[in-house]
């Protein structure tokens, strides 16, 4: 089996998928929009072309689709049910950089915001890419910035505060959501927001790219041996973070959460950290039987604590 990084990365590994020559497509009623005008900055080659995986291996009692082989990001809008909050948020799926769970840590989020009031923007950010690289199936550096898929992060943030009346929105109210590399992700747009690391191409880069609110859920890569990752560069004007982990997730670790959080409470960002006994990792928004099936509603109660939603 391939040395992956999620566990999500260790099931789609097995020999229990399936695969499809399709692409990933949201449902009826909902357009991918292409991020870039043109090709996107960085770009690096990929084993091939873009493809959607579904694993028979269940989380939940549900397969996982993994899509893999990003060249062209995409992002999917998610009009709120109800009442509209007026606040965003860009969920950033996981899958250790390698492929992207778009429907466990993508879809299934923007379910749970559109219920309460929020838009969602689903990123397809490109992938595979740094840290991961496929040529050798290795992660030859534990300190490696994502540069395209932060890229993608830093231009769909930009691009959702550009459209902010059109899709009437708060521009003072766009967060981000990430699932493990997702959640560094979440971490790298809240602290490398003074500078874009691409070149502005129109109008919506004109707009700023800090995310104003941000949900690091079983976040990856923040630490190493009890040390945060130089890249995350933590100050004082971090945005509000709700930080979620699993004391016996073995894929990240609770270190990853400890760490990031610990920087937040130094430098004074304002900062929530749950962790539960159990849980494990990759456990998405899905029902189980673990406490820790609980915790989108404590999300819930943070957002309406820094005024995201009403009380």
């Amino acid at each position: 089996m391939k040395m992956l990084l999620t566990m999500l990365c260790a099931l789609l590994a097995t020999t229990g998928v399936h695969a499809e020559s399709r692409t990933w497509q949201p449902t009826a009623g909902h357009t991918q929009m292409p991020i870039w005008p043109d090709a996107a900055p960085d770009a690096q080659p990929v084993p091939g072309p873009e493809k959607m995986t579904v694993s028979t291996d269940l989380i939940a009692g549900l397969p996982v689709t993994a899509v893999t082989n990003v060249t062209r990001p995409t992002m999917t809008v998610y009009a709120p049910k109800g009442t509209n909050s007026g606040a965003a948020v860009v969920v950033l799926p996981g899958g250790g950089f390698e492929i992207l769970a778009i429907d466990l840590e993508g879809t299934e989020a923007c379910d749970w915001l559109t219920a309460n009031g929020i838009t969602c923007v689903l990123l397809k950010y490109r992938v595979p890419g740094p840290p991961y690289d496929w040529r050798c199936d290795c992660r030859p550096h534990n300190y490696m910035v994502p540069t395209m898929a932060l890229e993608d992060t830093q231009r769909t943030i930009g691009l959702v505060r550009h459209h902010a009346t059109e899709w009437h929105i708060d521009p003072h109210r766009i967060g981000v959501m990430g699932f493990s590399a997702g959640g560094f992700l979440v971490a790298e747009a809240s602290t490398r927001y003074k500078q874009r690391l691409y070149k502005p191409v129109d109008a919506a880069d004109k707009e700023s790219i800090r995310p104003d609110f941000a949900m690091a859920i079983y976040p990856g890569h923040l630490a190493v041996n009890g040390k945060l990752n130089p890249n995350v560069p933590v100050t004082r004007d971090t945005p509000p973070t709700f930080v979620l982990q699993a004391e016996d997730d073995h894929v990240d670790g609770v270190e990853q959460a400890l760490v990031y959080y610990t920087a937040l409470a130094k430098a004074g960002a304002p900062a929530e950290m749950h962790l539960y006994a159990h849980g494990g990792h990759a456990f998405g928004l899905r029902h189980t039987q673990l406490p820790i099936t609980g915790w989108p509603e404590l999300m819930k109660a943070w957002l309406k604590t820094i005024g995201v939603l009403s009380k």
